[in-house]
């Protein structure tokens, strides 16, 4: 069996496991999990999200990754930061020898190297619909990376960003069917006790929440955990 036959069947694998986790962090886990053990070179992964220009690191396999992390955001520069917030061209980014990157990121560059990276490379997760981050890889030593690894993460944050939106779609049904469920419960509580119809019921808690500025679904906890909202 040749290594790329045998690393099509690690990927098929990997992507059946990423569909198989219970939860989105699970899911994360699994994914920089198996960006070490399937690219050759990787010695740790982590995911990289912005939200208004604060990044968050997800599921890193070593303190180097979040290390990476707050840098590039401190800096506001970085192969990682430029991946994750990238929206047109390029998706990837392979950095052979970052004691030659110092022109592309000139106060990164420096820094990332006297934490012990060599090289890296980040790959944005995306699907149609959503971008939802990048996959960041990391190697301690220059020139770990070639094309044929490159090609093995973009195959894997490919996958990846498949299952990574499935998972956190199929977390935002579930917590969406546990609110409803929690404000059932709650008109329920109120209708009991205030003699309410459910429409009464339910615009209490409504005009509890926009007077007071408190998500409809914590309003509704209040009232199952007190049995009112005083």
């Amino acid at each position: 069996m040749t290594d790329w036959a045998r690393f099509a069947q690690q990927l098929a694998a990997m992507a059946r496991d990423l569909l198989a986790q219970e939860s989105v962090d699970a899911t994360l886990d699994r994914i920089t999990a198996s960006a070490v053990e399937l690219v050759e070179g990787c010695d740790a992964a982590g995911i990289l999200v912005l939200h208004g220009g604060k990044v968050r690191t997800l599921a890193p396999t070593e303190q180097l990754v979040v290390d990476s992390d707050r840098l590039q955001e401190r800096l506001g520069e970085g192969p990682c930061f430029d991946a994750a917030r990238t929206r047109a061209g390029e998706r990837v980014f392979r950095i052979r020898d970052l004691t030659r990157e110092q022109p592309r990121w000139p106060a990164f560059a420096p820094e990332i190297h006297r934490l012990g990276v060599g090289s890296m490379m980040g790959f944005l997760l995306y699907t149609e619909d959503e971008e939802l981050g990048a996959l960041n890889i990391y190697s301690r030593r220059p020139g770990a990376f070639t094309e044929a690894g490159e090609l093995a993460g973009w195959l894997l944050a490919s996958h990846a960003a498949v299952a990574f939106s499935a998972a956190r779609t199929q977390a935002q049904l579930e917590q969406a069917v546990a609110t409803r469920h929690l404000i059932g419960e709650a008109m329920g509580i109120l209708m009991g006790s205030h003699r309410l119809t459910e429409e009464q019921a339910f615009d209490v808690l409504r005009r509890y929440s926009q007077d007071n500025n408190v998500k409809l679904r914590e309003v509704a906890r209040r009232v199952c955990d007190q049995g009112s909202l005083s």
